[in-house]
């Protein structure tokens, strides 16, 4: 079974709470973590490719909001996050 940019949209989605590629791949039968890992190095997936492919699933509203957070925090600053600890 190959892996595209669709299964990866169709996830990315489908998917309300866990977008990490560890989850896709217990989902997905005989495609691995590492596969998953090595396609999306490869690939250019950019914001317009998910957006060309859910704005004409979203029903618009006066009252409504869509927002986007592609933030990544400096982990640095992680020991300053309450609950985080290192994994070993």
């Amino acid at each position: 079974m190959s892996f595209s940019k669709l299964n990866y949209c169709q996830y990315l989605l489908s998917s309300p709470i866990n977008y990490t590629i560890t989850n896709l791949s217990e989902h997905l039968q005989g495609i691995s973590h590492d596969r998953i890992n090595r396609y999306l190095r490869g690939e250019k997936l950019t914001p317009r490719l998910l957006w060309d492919n859910v704005k004409y699933s979203l029903v618009s509203s006066d009252t409504g909001y869509l927002l986007f957070d592609d933030t990544v925090l400096d982990k640095r600053y992680s020991t300053s996050i309450e609950l985080t600890r290192r994994y070993i």
